[in-house]
Order: structure tokens, then sequence, then C-alpha cells
């Protein structure tokens, strides 16, 4: 009994011993396997043979071992090499993207991709990268590599004689004296035979052509007609649009249903509220004509579609200087100038002659030097350096070159510009074929 006892403990352990060298041998042989395909593939690299060492350094990439990255990077060489061959650029491509999609994925790793696309001239897919290896690993390299591509930009062929502003992804524009509406590349949606639109709003804009006022859709239908008499109107915005008769402003719907009060001057709607004048001054309501601030002052700044208020605050004028009202209530520094704030960013104020940013606490962001400025619109804001503008981060580092004649804020990553062609717009390669990033 005692005899087969220990005949199988002697067993046992031989088992044992025999299935850690197995263990140990296949560690040991793949990472063998690796270096003899790698120093077979190099001396063919060497040789200049590059077509033949692919399948080698292939099989020793698809190995689980201590070469594996070796093997990958000195495949990804020969990739290169072989790059205009059929098929190897879609290689390349995809064991980068194997080497992003690890959870340990390394920043170079990121940077050689967008490289690669940025080389091939595919900008939007180069930012793409960049954003998502900012994500995935938040390396500073990376973030730095970004900031410095992520302003470049393409210029429209398109140009008009006049503009506005962009709203909701369309412009109002102008060409051979008539009006219509373009996309916010800078395309015509609604040709230019009007005597006047109203921006586009709620699948509608409002018109005027040969003493008629209407609305069309983007198919530049018809869609409803204003029969009432009336002499002017401002910008749709929140189904809401203003028009001049003959007892004043009255307010009204995209279905032309005006309402009964009337005022004097009244702006275009922005979170739901409005610039709007009576009895010789200004005041800001709401959409059920409840006063935010009481008619009582100068003025109320607005933009030039009308807009005063964003972000919760506005800027009202008393006399020379203008005041900051925000969160309700107001800031109690003066300044010469402002340019009311968008949806998002700082906005530009004027002291002793020269603009720079303000937060809406009123606290200063960008220092006062510039010559003119505009509200930042995304995170950029056009600013005027000299006779011609360029535009700021939110860093207030230069990014896009002061070479314009004139330049509008940036809205769904394209901006209005002045060269000497006219109107044009500059679109940011990252907004390109939808990728906002």
């Amino acid at each position: 009994m005692k005899k087969s006892i220990r005949i199988l403990i002697s067993t046992g352990c031989c088992i044992l011993l025999l299935v850690s060298w197995v263990f140990v041998f296949n560690i040991k042989s793949t990472a063998e396997k690796q270096l003899i395909l790698i120093n077979r593939a190099t001396e063919l690299i060497n040789d200049g043979v590059f077509i033949r060492a692919v399948p080698l350094l292939e099989e020793a990439a698809g190995y689980n071992g201590v070469h594996t990255k070796k093997a990958e990077n000195t495949l990804k060489n020969v990739y290169l090499v072989l790059i205009n061959n059929k098929g190897f650029s879609r290689k390349y491509i995809s064991l980068l993207e194997k080497q992003m999609n690890r959870r340990d994925s390394e920043p170079s790793v990121f940077i050689e991709a967008a490289a690669f696309y940025f080389n091939t001239s595919k900008e939007q897919e180069a930012l793409a990268v960049l954003k998502n290896g900012i994500d995935r690993t938040g390396d500073a390299n990376i973030k730095a590599k970004y900031e410095s591509t992520r302003y470049s930009y393409e210029m429209s062929r398109t140009s008009y004689e006049n503009i506005t502003a962009l709203f909701e992804q369309t412009i109002q524009v102008q060409n051979e004296g008539k009006w219509g509406i373009a996309g916010a590349d800078g395309l015509i949606i609604i040709p230019c035979e009007y005597d006047k639109v109203s921006t586009f709003n709620k699948d509608r804009v409002v018109v005027r052509k040969e003493g008629i006022t209407y609305a069309v859709d983007k198919s530049n239908n018809r869609i409803a007609v204003m029969r009432e008499k009336n002499y002017d109107f401002g910008n749709l915005a929140e189904n809401r649009i203003a028009f001049l008769f003959e007892d004043g402003w009255r307010r009204a719907t995209g279905e032309f249903e005006s309402g009964s009060n009337r005022f004097e001057e009244i702006g275009m709607y922005s979170q739901g509220f409005a610039a709007a004048k009576v009895n010789g001054k200004w005041g800001v309501i709401d959409l059920f004509d409840k006063w935010l601030i009481p008619a009582e002052y100068d003025g109320i700044l607005t933009d030039e579609l009308g807009r005063c208020y964003a972000q919760g605050a506005l800027f009202v004028q008393n006399g020379d200087y203008i005041y900051l009202f925000s969160n309700g209530s107001f800031i109690t520094e003066a300044y010469e100038d402002a340019h009311p704030f968008s949806n998002e960013g700082y906005a530009a104020v004027k002291k002793n002659g020269k603009w720079g940013f303000i937060d809406r606490n009123g606290d200063e962001i960008i220092a006062y030097i510039y010559d003119d400025a505009l509200s930042f619109g995304q995170h950029l804001a056009a600013v005027k350096t000299g006779e011609f503008w360029g535009y700021i981060n939110i860093y207030g580092h230069p990014v896009i070159d002061s070479v314009f004649i004139e330049a509008k804020s940036f809205s769904d990553g394209s901006a209005p510009v002045l060269t000497e062609k006219g109107w044009q717009f500059i679109t940011l390669l990252e907004y390109k074929k939808g990728i906002s990033l």
C-alpha cells in the first residue's frame, strides 16, 4: 500500500514538472519564434526584398508575445515602403487602428496615424484621430498637435456682394441687389431673387418680392402669405418675427398671426428674449410680453441680426456707457462699447479705445489689445489688428492669420470673411463632411 502511494506521488510530481516545463517551453518558444521570423524578415528588408518580408512579420505580429510590438512596428515600416501597392494602405491603417484601440495604446501611435492622414490629404480623419487620442490618453503632445492643426480651413469658391451673420446653419446673402439664403458652406439654398429675406427658422424664411410678403420653405415653395399691409419686417427666430405696420411694430408668428402690443422698435428673439423700445426707451421682453428689464434705458446692445441675450447676459446702454446685465443683476463696471454674448464663449468689450474679452461675471479674460473685435462664436473670435481681421482661440492665441478685409463670427464650423473677391466662407477642416469635434 505504501509502495503504491509512493508511486502515485512520484507520478504526480513528474506530471507537474512536465506541465511546468511545457508551459515554460511554450512561452520561450513563442518569443523564439517571433525573433526567428523578425530576423529572417530583417535580412530580406536589408536586401530590399520587402514583399517577402511581409508574411514573416505578419506571422510574428500575430503571436501574443514579448516581441509583438517590435514585429508590428517593423511591419508598419514595410507597409509604408509598399504603400503604393494595392491593399497595403488598408493593411497599414488596420494595424494602426489595432494599436490605437488597445487598452494601453501609446500616444505616439495617434500622432503617427494623424501624420499619415495629413500626408494623404485626409485632414478630417487626422483631426478625428487626434481628438480620439486626447480622449483616450490625455497626452500633452497630442493636445499640442491638435491645437496647432485644428484651425486649418478651406475657402469657398462662391462669393456674395453682401451677407449678414450665420444663424442655424444658414445665412442671408445678396447678389446683384437681390437677397436669398445660403448654407453655412456658402452654397445657395434659396436663390437671390427677393427684395428682402429674414433668417431661416422653423422650416421657413419670410421674404418680400414685388411688394408682397410671404414665407417660403427650403425648396422655395410659398407656404404662407401676410395679408395685412406692412412696411418692413425683422428676423425670424423661435417662431417670432416683428412687422412694421401703420401703428408701429408688432410681433407675429411664422404663420403671420400678429399680436396686439405695439412697439417703436423690436429686435430678434434669442433664448426667449428680445430688445424692445417704447416711449423712447429700451428694455427687454420675453415671449409673453413680460419685461425682463423695464424700458428705462437709452439702448440695449444687439448684434447685426438683432439679438441681445445669450448665456443669461446682455449689455445695456445708459448715456455714453455700457453695462453688463448678467444672472439677474448689473455689473458696475462701465465699458465704451460691447458686442452681445453668443451661445458660448466670451463677449468682446471696449475700454480705453481697445477691445478685449470678458466672461459673464465681467472678469477680464483676454487683454484689451485689439483695434476691433467680435464676441466668440464656437471657440474662435474675430479680431482686428491694424487694417486686417483674423481669429484668436479662447486662450487669446492667434490661430487664423489677419488677412481679411472684414470677418464675422464662426457658427457650425464656418465664418463669412470679406476678401478682394467679395464675401466668401472659410470652413474649418474639422467640420467638413459632418465631422464636428
